[in-house]
């Protein structure tokens, strides 16, 4: 038999295993070694217990993604122990399962806030906007204003003048949202949620439409903004794109005022929005 070194997956499936509670999944009777037995394991993975031996034994040859997914969810892995299993087993990551997500830590709204002068918020892979700072309110959009259904990106940009307006350049911001929102949902995994979303935007914007049947895709990275602000007036905002907890459905986009006049404006407006929101609060 292949030692440890050379057997990672079963020595992992073994760990795995010993660390369970045999009463939480209702087996009981006198053991010698903690944790679940190897046809325990089997019996809840559905597969035969010859075949999860010979995995935690290393024969048989690779196992199939299907037999690695009932086994971690048999052991009642996480996602990350279920992509190291993956790893371990086929040496690539699973496919991508997405998780629809109601809203963010409170950790994460707190970074936020910490951005004073630069707009912030945090998207899923179909755009839906879950959180942002009072710096993207008075500069981007303040969607405390904006119905919960209606806070997505693709949706105000196709659908709202006032976001389309403030473009400097529509057309090619269009174009390049709808490649990278083409490229976020399919690492993402978000087959079905994007094809509802595609479909009512094509049926609302003929312009969604013909650039969604282009087929372009981009990669959001970082750049350069420029809006038509009803206060600020011209401004240019460099924006980066960030990864959230390591997870390919969540993004958070940053906008950093190029000069410090904008900034300065922004942390004015950010005041009087807070101003304001105090005195309604006492009235």
């Amino acid at each position: 038999m292949p030692s440890t070194s050379e057997n990672l997956l079963g020595a992992y499936l073994r760990d795995r295993r010993t660390r369970l509670d045999p009463a939480a999944f209702g087996f009981s009777g006198r053991r010698r070694t903690p944790g679940l037995r190897r046809e325990e394991v089997a019996q809840r993975s559905n597969i035969s217990a010859t075949w999860y031996t010979w995995l935690e034994q290393g024969r048989g040859g690779a196992p199939s993604a299907d037999v690695l997914n009932r086994i971690a969810s048999g052991l009642m892995l996480t996602e990350p122990e279920r992509e190291h299993l993956f790893m371990l087993g086929l040496g690539r990551p699973p496919e991508v399962r997405y998780r629809p997500v109601e809203g963010v830590t409170p950790r994460l709204q707190r970074l936020l806030d910490t951005l004073e002068a630069s707009p912030a918020l945090v998207k899923t892979a179909t755009w839906d906007v879950l959180a942002w700072n009072a710096a993207a309110a008075v500069v981007l959009t303040d969607w405390d204003t904006v119905p919960f259904r209606e806070r997505n990106i693709l949706r105000r940009m196709f659908g709202d003048p006032r976001v389309r307006s403030a473009q400097h350049d529509w057309e090619s911001v269009a174009r390049f949202v709808v490649g990278t929102f083409r490229a976020d949902a399919a690492r993402a995994g978000a087959t079905s949620e994007v094809a509802r979303l595609v479909e009512e935007l094509c049926r609302t914007s003929p312009e969604f439409e013909a650039l969604w049947r282009e087929n372009d895709v981009r990669v959001h990275g970082d750049g350069v903004k420029r809006l038509r602000h009803p206060t600020l007036g011209e401004i240019e905002l460099e924006y980066s794109a960030f990864a959230v907890d390591g997870r390919p459905d969540l993004g958070m986009l940053v906008y950093n005022p190029v000069e410090d006049m904008v900034a300065e404006g922004i942390r004015a407006l950010v005041a009087m929005r807070s101003a304001g929101r105090q005195h309604r609060a006492r009235v």
